[in-house]
């Protein structure tokens, strides 16, 4: 019996063995095949961050950043940017999903014009823009020259007209963009629920308020946040369309770096971007709180 015992011993003892040398394999294999991927995360991703913190590790940056008039309207552009131009965009998008929902022929066809200002580059599209405000032979002046035979404004050189259009072109580049994805939203709604409101009497705003919005609202509040996040980051809808100007006066917190790369300050340039962070933490922290769930 005892030497049954250690026999049966020796066999699993074996077996374990051999199972933990397996894996150790699989292991080793695995690490093989994910280390190109983690050296690619570290020199495109790690690396440069890590290298623009330690550009702006100096405390003195963040004062001399504070002391900027030009930083401090910066951030003031950077909160009206997100507040109006997310805001108008989403709401617009909520709408607009509703009227792509129509299954009529023509509808289809104009939704195929609607996401071509998502689809094609930003470059040739906000420059195109930019060449249509001149105040002297764009476009759209000759047209109000030719409609009331007097000169159209200077678009661009108005702080506040310029930083408008920064946002009207924002808002036009990506509300394709979201459309589409509550448009998904909204045809994930079983269509029993519409056709038994139809059936009580339902109007129109019944129905969206009842129905539609109760089954989008966490989508809708979603696609917000996210939003926000890649505005923050919006570096072509400012820079593309005026520059920053006119005087400085039209840079948000994602084209503010250029301006001091421009001026030979590296160490302010990486701060300005840091700074970014008060903005995008709490939205990054929300969104994955809500993802949790």
């Amino acid at each position: 019996m005892t030497a049954m015992t250690t026999i049966d011993e020796t066999a699993r003892r074996e077996t374990l063995r051999r199972a933990g040398f397996a894996l150790s394999q699989k292991q080793a294999w695995g690490l093989l095949f994910v280390a190109p991927y983690l050296a690619i995360f570290a020199a495109f991703v790690v690396f440069p961050v890590g290298y623009a913190f330690w550009l702006a590790r100096d405390p003195h940056l963040y004062v001399e950043l504070w002391h900027d008039p030009i930083f401090l309207r910066t951030a003031i552009n950077t909160l009206v940017f997100l507040i109006v131009a997310i805001n108008v965009k989403m709401v617009i998008a909520l709408f607009v999903s509703g009227f792509f929902t129509n299954k009529r022929w023509w509808v289809k066809i104009l939704s195929v014009l609607f996401v071509l200002p998502w689809a094609v580059p930003s470059i040739p599209t906000i420059l195109s823009m930019r060449f249509m405000l001149n105040p002297e032979w764009g476009v759209i002046n000759q047209i109000i020259f030719a409609l009331t035979t007097e000169d159209g404004p200077n678009w661009l050189n108005d702080p506040t007209l310029a930083l408008a259009l920064s946002m009207t072109v924002h808002v036009w580049k990506s509300l394709p963009f979201w459309t589409l994805i509550l448009l998904a939203g909204r045809l994930a709604i079983p269509g029993e629920l519409y056709e038994a409101a139809s059936v009580d009497g339902a109007g129109s705003w019944h129905r969206f308020a009842y129905i539609t919005w109760p089954s989008i609202s966490t989508l809708y509040v979603t696609c917000t946040l996210l939003s926000m996040i890649f505005t923050v980051g919006d570096f072509n809808s400012v820079y593309l369309l005026t520059g920053g100007g006119p005087a400085d006066l039209t840079h948000v917190l994602s084209t503010l770096g250029i301006r001091y790369l421009r001026l030979d300050q590296v160490g302010l340039a990486m701060a300005s971007i840091v700074c970014c962070l008060p903005f995008v933490l709490p939205l990054v922290f929300f969104m994955m709180k809500r993802l949790s769930k």
